[in-house]
């Protein structure tokens, strides 16, 4: 018998039905001498420090380097202590009987370094020797899974990528809980996680926000004359932006005396705008946040919804390219949107079909996203909203070019130089689908060489220089994405120029936690540092965890042991090095911070022991105390400040956008029952939740 493990069900689903496997059982499907399993992603990782024999958060622990790293199966926190997950552990238990009975084991996880760690833990913590193969596709059409299991590659040819994946998870786990602990201490109260990407995420807003508010603006002119030509009013300006009034007076006077302008050079040139390409899930997030007001883990969380209602590819995608392969494919699923009520008659018209986006060597794990051919019927506002994004920027991207005409006018003043700028859009193109573009475009009429026309109106305007924009969630994902383009090491900003920081999956997880932590607060649209934020930043900013050149360092150095370039064990000698100083730095470093939240609560409960604020609970510090408030309600996670005032008032106020078993969104209030576990209060005469029995507990 031969066993194929994927690394989802869903993947494990279509790989059997090719394979000719089609007798469900429990946790597996069997058939035609195959068994297809799972592994439910992450089933085994790195044991927490407590497995080592470090409880609590102790300076003279500090810091935790264990020679050898625990594998431990997934789990949960449960009360005061961590408990292993039920149903990781019976699917751990499907997936040894499986290896044990089976001659050879087929790897079908993702293809890439998370998808090779995920088999090889679970392999190596099983103890299993049997010989395993790699089927290493891109996608999961019919055709590239068939020719993926006949071609099948030798499972240690990828020994150098597991190599790579170990050494970034352990890496990851020394820095991590060593510098969240160091800081934590420090701080003797609550707590302060740091991290290889939350930490640059954090000092990202930080030193924007500091920039923002340290600006000067400083005043400048520009003289602007208006001219009428076939009844238009044509605004044209003198290029040079003047620093002093004086001088644009002078500058304007001249206009004024001459009272007409000389058509001096009349350029007109063709500009093709190539369609936007496909979307993957940083896009996706970025959009949806610009276009809609959705948080990146709301887009997210509705994308995870539609591909398990099969109505979209994988959306943890980090390519917006596809393989040629998928490409055969698109007519058809243009096909599925003949009937869509906004892109219908448009989707009819498209046959000519732009293939900039089709590249295999640019694919990654994952493909760009699309739609399948599933009907999608019945959706909820916000479904249908996300579903079409992707719909529509399916047909930009497969779209012909749009095409446009750039006219650029030169006028002579005395002397002067002043210019006017037209645009017109002479095929639409891509660009019909939304019918976006053509509101900010504006023609020139024809203008000649040596044309004279008067002048109708001359004045200076005001102006005064701006600072960049504080980072709303759409840009600081982009400034994630795009981090280290900055970086002098060209080898590090190579590491980093296709990833950035953080990946498509992990990106809002990491924004979320910034605000769990109290690190980042919103501002209307824009993300702002709080006050706890800044501390942090202040302490932290000059050390390599806040610089995304340590990521490029590690990026440069993974993507070498992968190659077979550098030995994983001196990359982790290094970075065993690095946390042994930056733990030493943490520890003796000084922080300063007020807030308005009192750092231990007294505990409602017992009236005697303290909470105290932790990454996923709230607790309180006495043994014999068994009062714990859980962080992650019904999709939300709670701020230290609504849990503090759920302690300190027994309610919290109304809190938006808690997400029920049945994916309702829905608002209530937080309250503290007689036996202190959390409820619901729903708000009167607001209908905020339509069934609330639906509810998530």
């Amino acid at each position: 018998m031969k066993v194929i493990i994927a690394e989802k069900p869903s993947v494990a689903i279509e790989i059997a039905r090719i394979a000719g496997v089609t007798k469900k059982q429990v946790g597996y499907l069997e058939g035609n001498g195959y068994v297809v399993t799972w592994a439910l992603g992450h089933l085994i990782g790195l044991a927490m420090p407590e497995e080592y024999g470090y409880g609590n958060f102790q300076k003279e622990n500090l810091p935790i380097l264990p020679a050898e790293f625990i594998l431990t199966p997934r789990s949960i926190k449960a009360g005061k202590s961590y408990q292993f997950d039920k149903r990781a552990l019976q699917q751990l238990e499907v997936i040894e009987t499986l290896f044990n009975r089976c001659s050879h084991i087929t790897v079908a996880t993702d293809a890439g370094r998370e998808g090779e760690l995920i088999f090889r833990y679970i392999y190596n913590y099983l103890g299993c020797k049997k010989p395993f193969s790699r089927l290493w596709i891109s996608s999961l059409t019919d055709k590239a899974i068939r020719e993926g299991l006949n071609n099948l590659k030798d499972g240690h040819d990828y020994d150098n990528l597991y190599r790579a994946a170990k050494a970034r998870s352990e890496s990851d786990w020394m820095v991590g809980i060593n510098a969240t602990q160091a800081i934590t201490v420090n701080a003797g109260y609550g707590l302060h996680s740091l991290g290889r990407v939350q930490t640059p995420t954090l000092g990202m807003v930080c030193k924007r926000f500091l920039e923002n508010k340290e600006f000067v603006s400083k005043p400048y002119w520009v003289v602007e004359v208006e001219l009428i030509k076939n009844g238009l009013a044509i605004k044209a300006r003198v290029p040079t932006k003047f620093e002093e009034v004086e001088k644009a007076k002078q500058v304007l006077q001249v206009s004024t005396n001459s009272g007409q302008l000389n058509v001096a050079v009349v350029e007109t040139k063709q500009r093709t705008e190539k369609p936007p390409l496909l979307y993957d899930l940083t896009t996706l997030q970025k959009d949806a946040y610009s276009k809609l007001g959705f948080p990146a883990v709301q887009t997210l969380s509705i994308a995870q919804k539609l591909y398990e209602d099969k109505l979209i590819t994988y959306p943890r995608a980090g390519s917006r390219f596809i393989p040629e392969d998928i490409f055969e494919e698109i007519p058809l699923l243009i096909t599925t949107l003949h009937q869509h009520p906004v892109f219908g008659d448009y989707a009819k018209n498209l046959n000519t079909l732009n293939n900039q986006c089709v590249n295999n060597g640019k694919v990654t794990d994952h493909h760009a996203l699309l739609i399948t051919g599933n009907a999608a019927e019945k959706l909820k506002k916000e479904e249908q909203a996300i579903y079409d994004m992707i719909a529509g920027r399916i047909l930009e991207t497969f779209s012909p070019n749009c095409q446009k005409e750039i006219t650029q006018v030169s006028f002579n003043c005395n002397g002067i130089e002043l210019k006017a700028n037209g645009t017109v859009i002479t095929t639409k193109g891509w660009r019909a689908v939304l019918n976006i573009g053509e509101e900010n475009e504006m023609a020139l009429p024809n203008f000649s060489e040596g044309e004279q026309l008067p002048v109708t109106r001359a004045e200076i305007l005001k102006k005064h220089t701006k600072p960049k924009p504080l980072l709303t969630e759409a840009t600081l994902l982009s400034a994630m994405e795009s981090a280290g383009k900055e970086l002098g090491n060209e080898d590090y900003r190579k590491s980093l120029s296709a990833t950035g920081i953080g990946t498509p999956a992990t990106r809002a997880a990491v924004i979320e936690t910034l605000f769990a932590r109290e690190y980042i607060k919103r501002q209307g649209k824009s993300l702002v540092p709080t006050e706890k934020g800044l501390a942090v930043y202040a302490v932290v900013k000059d050390m390599k965890i806040a610089d995304v050149e340590m990521t490029g360092n590690w990026e440069y150095d993974l993507k070498r042991i992968e190659q077979g370039a550098i030995d994983a064990g001196t990359f982790l000698r290094g970075i065993r090095q690095y946390t042994t100083q930056i733990t030493e730095e943490l520890l003796q470093s000084k922080m300063r911070i007020e807030i308005n939240d009192t750092p231990g609560v007294v505990c409602p409960k017992c009236k005697k022991g303290k909470v105290f604020f932790y990454s996923k609970v709230a607790q309180c510090d006495k043994t014999d105390c068994d009062l714990v408030i859980y962080r992650h309600v019904c999709g939300r996670i709670l701020t230290d400040r609504q849990i503090s005032r759920l302690l300190l008032n027994g309610k919290t106020a109304e809190i938006k956008g808690f997400r029920s078993r049945k994916g309702n969104v829905f608002n209530a209030v937080l309250v503290l029952d007689k036996d202190f576990k959390t409820g619901f209060e729903f708000v009167p005469d607001k209908k905020s939740f339509n069934s609330r029995s639906d509810t998530c507990k």
